[in-house]
């Protein structure tokens, strides 16, 4: 008999209770995800699987004094990279509030290091206590319009299919693409269909007629609503909905209304990008069970959102529910209505114990330095003041207006302060200078615009997150001073950095790829917080978040006006434009 067959042989004695359990979970209230009630029972575990619900006996008994027992919950569209951790040092923050399984797309580090920061992601999740599957990144680099560090085409990203731990194909943003039958994107779909693969969409600002081309495409899921007409299109066309509230978007609010009695069971919870200080802070997915629960959504329904929905959703047919034949994924509640984690069991594990980690449970990895050795360094270069000048014949230009909280953005047409026919930032008219410094290739690419509603009053600040090819993106209210931002994230090869006039204030060094921390989740935090200090130094709001804010103004597949490395970037006509206004 070989390993299988004898492990099998084993949760069917136990199920048939010919022989005790490794561990039985005794006095529970368990939240039946199928039928949507309650249900009194014996949870019986072996090697990691439920065998049976009833009245059983075990080795280990574990009392769980009448708590309500529910599925460990999922985050089915997270970017890890977003957090600015490892994968370990991620799962160890979110595994605090429940999630036992994530879906991540590393188009991140893959936009900066290819097919190797795709392997530096799997090989950092093997052996968690945190079920880590992966959506090969669909574009690579994600539009022509700007200079990323890698590309994959399907031959770089078949062998990956293999993988147990690869779903399928991640967000697909290159909607003209799909459109137009394009061989490179048509050839990465077909390789994921004819693997059984699920199809991740990005419909942003897409109307219902266009959904028609992605569904006919196989692209079942989209993470992209921002009101209650696009959700409602989606569920109509039979997508999957994804309801987003990260860091910058937040899109529950608006789409709440959309889900009803009889559509719940297509919708879905999802962080997409979320910083480590907001996982600690707020929470995963469970804080958007929380909210929506306060805003009247059934709890029963809140929660088969982020477990069997998600588990379905992706094929997975083990995870999702606490029932016989599933992973002994769950966690103990005080109460349904406020989501109070108690305990967090991963395969039958304790893991998580009055909301700290069972350091016991997670295993020893290796450094982030073994793994991280084969990704790229920093490679910009040199910039000087004269590359962030905007040059003027006029004073009419077109100007960035962020939208707090959100992804998208506003296309304005104003005048701006002209001196010696080069555009001067004005804090008082909240114009300021924004730019993006190609750092993969040293092609010397400086993309320079025109931004409003940061409200800085003087200083400066940079990144080298900047989606999705994540070049240096830096915006300040003096030249001198975005240089000096530049300077300090090319010194700790990658990062954040926050400036006043010739002094650093708070960095955040990111070495892996410029995108994550080799610290812990708690030295990160507190980088963090010391940045948070620096940014209302500058005269920066506390109502959004502006590194990530700042990271999406360099991403041209989101309304309405975007800046990379190649210049400004209008979505509506899909080119480039130039800031004045012609």
């Amino acid at each position: 008999m070989n390993m299988c067959d004898s492990i099998l042989k084993k949760r069917i004695l136990v199920a048939g209770k010919v022989i005790p359990a490794d561990m039985v979970v005794k006095q529970g209230k368990i939240l039946n995800v199928f039928t949507g009630e309650f249900m009194e029972g014996d949870i019986a575990i072996v090697d990691g699987i439920i065998a049976g619900i009833g009245s059983y006996e075990g080795d280990e008994i574990i009392d769980a004094q009448g708590k309500i027992i529910v599925p460990g919950f999922i985050d089915a569209h997270v970017h890890i990279e977003s957090a600015m951790l490892t994968p370990q040092e991620f799962a160890k923050v979110v595994l605090q509030h429940g999630v036992t399984t994530v879906m991540t797309d590393p188009h991140e580090i893959a936009n900066v290091a290819g097919a190797d920061g795709i392997r530096y992601m799997i090989d950092s999740a093997k052996d968690l206590p945190l079920d880590i599957f992966v959506m090969l990144p669909s574009c690579v680099p994600a539009t022509p319009f700007e200079t990323n560090g890698a590309k994959l085409d399907e031959e770089q990203l078949l062998p990956f299919m293999s993988d147990p731990k690869v779903l399928g194909l991640a967000e697909v943003m290159d909607f003209p693409a799909v459109l137009s039958g394009d061989k490179v994107m048509l050839d990465k779909i077909r390789m994921t269909q004819s693997h059984g693969g699920v199809i991740d969409g990005h419909a942003a600002g897409l109307k219902r007629e266009d959904l028609n081309i992605y569904m006919a495409a196989g692209i079942r899921t989209d993470h992209e609503s921002i009101n209650s007409k696009e959700a409602k299109d989606r569920l109509d066309l039979g997508m999957y909905l994804m309801i987003r509230e990260g860091t910058v978007a937040k899109d529950l609010e608006a789409l709440l209304p959309v889900i009803t009695q009889q559509n719940s069971r297509r919708c879905l919870f999802v962080t997409d990008d979320k910083l480590v200080d907001d996982l600690l802070e707020e929470g995963s997915v469970d804080h958007i069970v929380r909210q929506a629960i306060q805003k009247g959504l059934d709890p029963i329904i809140a929660i088969q959102m982020v477990t069997l929905n998600a588990a379905e959703c992706f094929g997975l047919r083990n995870i999702g529910a606490v029932a016989p034949g599933y992973q002994a994924d769950f966690l103990l509640l005080d109460d349904l209505n406020t989501i109070s984690i108690q305990q967090v069991y991963k395969k039958g594990t304790c893991i998580v114990d009055n909301g700290r980690i069972v350091e016991e449970s997670f295993p020893k990895m290796q450094t982030t330095q073994d793994l991280s050795h084969v990704l790229p360094k920093m490679n910009p270069k040199e910039v000087k003041l004269e590359d962030l000048e905007i040059p003027l014949s006029s004073d009419v230009c077109n100007v960035i207006e962020i939208i707090p909280n959100s992804l998208v953005t506003y296309h304005r047409k104003e005048k701006v302060n002209v001196q010696n026919r080069l555009f001067c930032s004005s804090t008082e008219k909240d114009q300021l200078k924004l730019a993006v410094i190609e750092r993969h290739k040293a092609t010397g690419n400086v993309g320079v615009g025109i931004v409003k509603g940061f409200q800085l009053k003087k200083g400066a600040i940079a990144s080298t997150v900047g989606h999705d090819s994540h070049n240096i993106v830096v915006i300040g209210t003096s030249d001198e001073e975005m240089l000096l931002a530049i300077e300090q994230v090319i010194k700790t090869n990658g990062g954040l950095a926050v400036v006043e006039g010739k002094e650093v204030l708070a960095s955040l060094s990111l070495p892996v790829a410029g995108l994550m921390s080799e610290e812990k989740y708690e030295t990160v935090y507190q980088s963090l917080k010391k940045l948070n200090e620096a940014l209302s130094i500058i005269g920066s709001p506390k109502t959004f978040n502006p590194f990530l804010t700042l990271s999406f103004l360099t991403l041209p597949v989101i309304p309405q006006l975007k800046l990379t490395d190649k210049g400004l970037f209008q979505f509506s006509s899909f080119s480039h434009i130039n800031v004045q206004v012609d």
